[in-house]
């Protein structure tokens, strides 16, 4: 299809609704709204936005044990995860059509088909027509992430075709995987979406090697949140006393293909950065440096992607 030259986009950084699955799917519907109002074509919101990050929490969990108020927990954030498809992916993708955006949103989602007991933290693509276009669980959980999600597989890292450029992107530490990096390059990725939960200065960083090695626009995309953002009636909150009042101060940005900082980082508070890209910038960084291009060594290097569906007791998943 013809490309078109110049797109806007839009990153949100929402305030934190850990354990509120029905005020996440609010605020992000009026954000898109008013996004899409403001011009922006792709919208993106933050890692596990839908279902929440719960930073701090160790669900009662040590080597060798599990606490009872630990196992309420985190049944109480199992009933805050999602189905896909289900309403909140309705309301999601019908925001998306009425702001005629394509819209790409950390969930954290509810095993489908043998495995419902399991959540994913998963990034959801909508289409403007309000479908949903495209899901990605992330591959890799890190650290305490592993005791409350289960792992991705290669079946779920889509690059989309948009009328303005190839969409795709990878999950918080996810980025850290060369071979991860690799397969959305090898896609043609050419806007890479970088959804996060880690505010620290160092992972801007990460933004800006992507945004080189890759030879693309990065937006990535965090939350701010604070204790007070967290139900007063969570039975484990004294899990995070040693923590400061703010879980995560944010960070999201925009770098261009050429590692050059375009829009943020926002810290220290809820809010939304928008960019106009110049999509001719992408050809023009390839001159000296091409991941898969000019640059690769492919009579030296083999790399594949196991794209089939995986199950951990090898039964194929129900078609969706």
């Amino acid at each position: 299809m013809p490309r078109r030259d110049h797109v806007r986009v839009a990153a949100v950084q929402p305030r934190g609704y850990p354990f509120d699955t029905a005020g996440a799917v609010e605020h992000l519907c009026a954000a898109t709204a008013e996004a899409g109002a403001q011009g922006a074509e792709l919208v993106l919101f933050p890692e596990a936005f839908v279902g929440g990050y719960p930073w701090g929490l160790a669900f009662g969990t040590s080597v060798g044990g599990r606490k009872p108020a630990g196992r309420r927990t985190f049944g109480r954030y199992h009933d805050a995860a999602i189905t896909v498809p289900g309403p909140e992916t309705d309301a999601m993708g019908r925001a998306a059509s009425e702001a005629g955006v394509y819209l790409a949103a950390g969930v954290i989602e509810k095993g489908a088909g043998h495995s419902p007991g399991t959540l994913f933290c998963t990034l959801l693509y909508f289409a403007p027509d309000g479908t949903i276009a495209g899901l990605h669980r992330k591959l890799k959980p890190t650290a305490a992430e592993r005791l409350i999600w289960g792992e991705g597989d290669g079946s779920t890292l889509p690059v989309l075709d948009t009328p303005f450029a190839r969409v795709g992107g990878l999950i918080c530490w996810e980025n850290y995987m060369p071979l991860a990096r690799m397969a959305m390059y090898g896609k043609g990725v050419e806007i890479y979406l970088a959804p996060t939960a880690d505010s620290r200065d160092r992972w801007q960083a990460t933004l800006r090697h992507i945004a080189l090695e890759g030879r693309c626009f990065v937006i990535g995309c965090n939350q701010f949140v604070t204790k007070e953002h967290y139900p007063h009636d969570i039975e484990i909150l004294a899990e995070y006393d040693d923590w400061p009042d703010t879980l995560s101060r944010g960070g999201t940005a925009i770098y261009g293909p050429l590692g050059e900082r375009i829009a943020g980082p926002l810290h220290g508070e809820a809010g939304v950065i928008h960019a106009d890209l110049d999509l001719g910038d992408i050809p023009r960084a390839k001159f000296d440096f091409d991941v898969v291009g000019h640059y690769a060594r492919p009579d030296v290097f083999d790399f594949r992607i196991r794209e089939e569906p995986l199950t951990a007791v090898g039964i194929s998943p129900p078609n969706r």
